[in-house]
């Protein structure tokens, strides 16, 4: 058999290994199954772990990047298969093929395909350049915490004097040093193909990167738990939704079928009928915000905006951007809306309309705002049903909420003016996405007609994510009512484990009865929080768990948490932090509190 080509777009692998067991033959591995052995001549296609492949010790594998090889040369490739007895494997992501004769001894060549590109290299092995020994491309690059960055003239190298009891903020990493620069193609890449190959390269590395930050998710609140293979044959169309999802436009490339679809899903959870309710998928649970908080202030343009103080970041920043007054308003320990303290705010203005702000799960400590009881303390306090507007934001919990027994029930059969979702978090989507529903008669306020569109204009953005809608529409359509409904049951039970045992360890936490976000004393060490992704304010960080959030992650969290914890506190001068102020004395286990 001269050459073997294989696709890698049909092989959910970016991995080839070549190798000889017994210093030999060669064999050629994709995705652990043997497709050609140098012997036999022919394509075989039984499991590799017969020829004992998993068994293989992974020192005893050189491993290489397709674009090393092409940056270097092509016959260094040669010389390492020819001189290495147990194997080489490549990482790339197009098609491969390999010509040999069947002893490594008598190697004639070997062909790399890159796109139309065919190049075949008969090795000299006598004047090669070797690749260095420490050369490891598939090594996960560690990201160090940065230094702090201080513009203070008078600290010293940088560097400011910090108090015991002040957290010094440790800035992001700047971008710029870790970005992948865009470059001009040689003149001839269409015949080498060499920019192909290195794009493939850099591709199969961020993978690889991806496939292991995925496995330390814990602290934001997305579902990474989806599967939507089918959907990769609309991934060569633009799909763009511009435009009202009810009125078809003059671009034809859309998916608003699929759009309206889910929306009357989400209109029939919150219990609105289909010519009562207007809506659109957004492109994240901020646009929803933004937008039922523009609904409102159309409504009432002259309104005040209430908001706790645990709310999301993106309502203050519509007040901002609409120029609103805001009133802040407490919050209670569990972090829900102090509500006597609204009552006393909307007494203050009492002759203007209240737009306000209710938490479906706040975003630190996963609160739950009492519906019922903000509508009772705005009747009490005068406020008729057609002198307030009221936006649910139920980022995460919007979902979860209908299935979560003794939860105050989100409905538009109460007087509220609309609800917004996030699409990638509970449900799970690969790219951010959300969903708005508010009542028909308010959006006329806000439509205008556009008519460059032939439709008319109410969303925030005006191109809107074609593919977003199916994705929607394609995992609502798998799982339904029934789905969730279990997926929420068991975020619900695992969020409990995490608490149980995080207490059982003497460590701090509190769990909302309505929520599967867990709040615990923030780790000491912030390298620690960067490798697990948790999500801090203050004194606390926390652990949302999604469905694919498995006891054995949690596990393996705690574990290593326990481990840490006794390196960090293995003395008398550094303690535990006090979480009593953030999260209550009875779940605090500092020494204080214990």
């Amino acid at each position: 058999m001269d050459l073997l080509g294989y696709d890698m777009d049909c092989v959910k692998s970016e991995k080839f290994v070549v190798f000889d067991e017994k210093k030999e033959h060669l064999t050629m591995i994709v995705d652990d199954h043997t497709v050609y052995r140098g012997d036999s001549g022919e394509l075989s296609g039984f499991p590799s772990c017969a020829d004992g492949f998993p068994y293989l010790e992974e020192s005893m594998r050189r491993e290489f990047h397709y674009s090393d090889i092409i940056r270097r040369s092509q016959v260094n490739l040669a010389k390492e298969v020819a001189k290495t007895g147990s194997g080489c494997r490549f990482n790339c992501g197009m098609s491969f093929g390999v010509h040999v004769g069947a002893p490594f001894d008598s190697i004639k060549g070997l062909r790399v395909m890159v796109g139309t590109a065919d190049a075949v290299f008969a090795p000299n092995l006598e004047n090669l350049e070797p690749l260095p020994e420490d050369f490891d491309p598939t090594a996960v690059i560690k990201e160090p915490v940065p230094e702090a960055v201080n513009n203070d003239p008078f600290a010293v190298n940088g560097h400011a004097k910090v108090e015991d009891n002040e957290r010094e903020i440790v800035l992001g990493r700047n971008v710029h040093t870790m970005c992948l620069e865009v470059t001009e193609p040689d003149a001839d890449d269409d015949v080498t193909g060499e920019r192909e190959a290195y794009m493939a390269s850099i591709l199969a590395r961020y993978r690889k990167s991806l496939l292991e930050r995925t496995k330390h998710h814990l602290g934001y609140p997305y579902n990474l738990d989806f599967e939507y293979g089918a959907l990769a044959q609309l991934q060569h169309f633009s799909i763009n939704n511009l435009g009202d999802p009810f009125i078809e436009s003059n671009y034809g490339v859309h998916s608003r079928q699929f759009e309206v679809g889910v929306l009357d899903w989400f209109a029939r959870l919150w219990e609105l009928e289909k010519n009562e309710y207007w809506g659109y998928i957004t492109n994240c649970g901020t646009e929803g915000n933004l937008h039922g908080i523009l609904v409102g202030r159309e409504v009432f343009p002259d309104g005040i905006l209430y908001a706790s103080s645990d709310t999301h970041y993106s309502v203050f920043k519509a007040a901002r951007m609409y120029k609103m007054e805001c009133e802040k308003v407490g919050t209670l320990l569990s972090g829900e809306i102090d509500c006597e303290d609204f009552r006393t705010k909307l007494l203050l203005h009492k002759g203007k309309p209240a737009i306000i702000n209710v938490n479906i799960g706040t975003t630190v400590k996963g609160a739950v705002d009492d519906l019922d009881l903000v509508i009772q303390t705005l009747e009490e306090t005068g406020f008729r049903h057609d002198q307030f507007y009221i936006h649910c934001d139920g980022a995460l919990f919007g979902l979860m909420m209908p299935f979560v027994k003794r939860a105050p029930k989100v409905t538009f059969k109460k007087p509220i003016g609309s609800v917004s979702v996030s699409g990638h978090k509970f449900v799970g989507c690969p790219m951010p996405c959300g969903v708005q529903i508010t009542r028909l008669d308010h959006i006329n306020a806000l439509s205008r007609n556009v008519e460059y569109l032939a439709s008319r204009d109410a969303t925030i953005m005006g191109s809107r994510n074609g593919h977003a809608p199916i994705f929607l529409w394609y995992t609502l359509n798998r799982k339904g009512y029934r789905g969730f409904q279990r997926e929420v049951k068991k975020c619900l039970k695992n969020a409990h484990y995490l608490k149980d045992c995080l207490k059982a360890a003497g460590i701090g936490a509190m769990l909302n009865e309505l929520s599967s976000t867990v709040v615990f004393e923030r780790p000491h060490d912030e390298e620690f929080v960067r490798k697990w992704q948790l999500a801090c304010q203050g004194n606390i960080a926390h652990v949302i768990v999604m469905p694919n959030i498995t006891v054995e992650k949690l596990d393996g969290f705690l574990n290593e948490l326990i481990e840490k914890r006794a390196m960090w506190y293995n003395n008398e001068k550094i303690q535990p932090p006090c979480v009593a102020s953030d999260i209550g004395q009875q779940n605090c286990l500092c020494a204080m509190h214990k």
